[in-house]
């Protein structure tokens, strides 16, 4: 049991050793975004069978998909096609698989696809183009993004980040503002041959500052037509002082003392309207019982003792 055990270990390894031994790997991105007139970097890597090999007894190239006699980078200049000579060169290291292409002055007809194509000093055979993993290029301008507090406090440290995403490592673009301060930049690499570029701001508003815009623009390499800029407005909070205080407590005071004059002069009108009307009232009845009384004492006078008399007097008669 253990004999045959051991014949089919060694007959597995055999076989193994000669599937995975015959591999041609590569790794690159299937699409990658450019901008015109700038530059791109094509990241790439790769795997030989063979036992590795120093760069100089690799050579490299790329080609175009559809014709690989249409060699848009090779070592031996003069095979390159006249429309990328001197736009084209290796930014890795062979010897360690990299295989990562940069294209300068990006054009809008440079689409692709682009294959690599590695060939090996150690035999003839020893040779591979990876058509079968190409990278297509597409145009698109990568435009910043600024990111702040729409409203600051004055006297206090305000951040404003911008950052931009590009497509070439070897040349990072560069992000610039329209107000003084202290500008810090830093470079990140997010994946599938992105990278981004960041710059943050800090500065201290003062109210000058106050209904103002903060501008970030990005200059990026070669020779790109136009200013890609962000924009910010920002306002300013002003920092509280002795005079935001006392104002309002001064304006609410004078309100007050305004309303209680106003109030207390009302009261005294009134008060005297109802004195005058009391006063007034208290002598129309004296005056009415005046009257009263004058009455009276005329009637009393009419029917005295002479009257009375002279009724006697006329009866008797």
């Amino acid at each position: 049991m253990d004999v045959r055990a051991g014949i089919l270990l060694y007959w597995l390894h055999i076989i193994c050793t000669g599937v995975f031994a015959d591999v041609w790997k590569v790794h690159v991105e299937s699409e990658m975004k450019a901008l015109v007139s700038s530059c791109v970097v094509l990241p790439c890597s790769f795997k030989y069978p063979v036992q590795e090999q120093p760069s100089d007894r690799i050579r490299a190239m790329w080609h175009m998909k559809d014709n690989w006699g249409d060699i848009i980078f090779h070592k031996d200049p003069t095979r390159v096609k006249d429309s990328f000579k001197g736009r084209t060169k290796l930014i890795g290291s062979l010897g360690g698989s990299n295989c990562s292409l940069e294209i300068d002055k990006v054009k809008n007809h440079d689409n692709g696809p682009y294959c690599f194509r590695v060939e090996l000093e150690t035999s003839k055979k020893d040779k591979y183009s990876f058509v079968e993993n190409c990278v297509k290029m597409i145009e698109q301008a990568s435009k910043p993004e600024l990111q702040a507090e729409q409203s600051v406090q004055e006297g206090e440290t305000a951040v404003f980040k911008c950052s931009v995403r590009h497509t070439c490592p070897s040349h990072q673009p560069t992000l610039t503002w329209n107000h003084t301060g202290k500008a810090i930049m830093t470079y990140k690499d997010i994946g599938h041959g992105n990278w981004e570029t960041e710059s943050v701001l800090t500065f201290t508003p003062q109210k000058e500052d106050d209904h103002t815009s903060i501008a970030c623009t990005v200059k990026h390499h070669g020779n790109v037509e136009g200013e890609m800029t962000a924009t910010h407005r920002i306002f300013v909070k002003e920092q509280p002082t002795l005079s935001h205080i006392l104002i309002p407590v001064i304006s609410g005071l004078g309100a007050a003392l305004l309303v209680g004059l106003l109030c207390f002069f009302i009261v005294k009108r009134y008060k005297r309207r109802i004195a005058d009307l009391e006063s007034r009232n208290v002598n129309g009845m004296w005056s009415r019982l005046s009257r009263m009384s004058r009455r009276f004492r005329s009637g009393d006078g009419s029917s005295g003792p002479g009257g009375r008399e002279q009724g006697q007097v006329h009866n008797s008669a």
